[in-house]
């Protein structure tokens, strides 16, 4: 089982690539609550690249944060790819980034009013290239997921930063 310390190299990782491209970051995250930001802030000098982000787990919280009304989600429901790249997209520009990262999904111990199982995360990184990958790993346990969803969206940012 992954660690609190894995994510936090992961992290570290992510920020060093960033710093050395001299490139920001924002990001917009559910499911992870704030543990991808966690990450991406454990480096010191961090404010060299990370510009902001946000626990969007809410509607309200989407409208409110991210202006994303229901009108724009016509159509497109959370937890879902589409909607992690709207997220990802709408935190790097209002926060005037080079990179976002937009997650969102299912934690647990239950699946979400969308029908997706525990385990399910949808996770967007977008700048010059965009990539989304949807994660499923079968668990029900709460934390796991967390970490789970958070790794998964730091390896996807180092991959992309690469």
């Amino acid at each position: 089982m992954m660690t609190i310390a894995d994510i936090l190299a992961r992290g570290g990782q992510a920020g060093a690539l960033l710093r050395g491209r001299n490139e920001t970051v924002a990001v917009s995250e559910s499911s992870t609550g704030g543990l991808i930001s966690a990450a991406l802030l454990s480096v010191p000098g961090a404010s060299a690249y990370f510009i902001g982000g946000g626990v969007i787990y809410t509607r309200q919280a989407r409208n409110a944060f991210l202006q994303i009304n229901d009108e724009a989600m016509r159509g497109m429901r959370g937890a879902s790819e589409p909607y992690a790249l709207l997220s990802a997209r709408t935190a790097r520009d209002h926060c005037g980034a080079f990179w976002g990262v937009g997650e969102t999904g299912a934690t647990g111990p239950t699946g979400n009013r969308y029908g997706d199982a525990a385990g399910h995360s949808c996770i967007a990184v977008v700048g010059p290239r965009d990539r989304v990958i949807t994660i499923e790993t079968g668990s029900a346990d709460r934390l796991a997921n967390m970490y789970a969803f958070t790794l998964a969206a730091l390896e996807l940012l180092i991959e992309q930063l690469k």
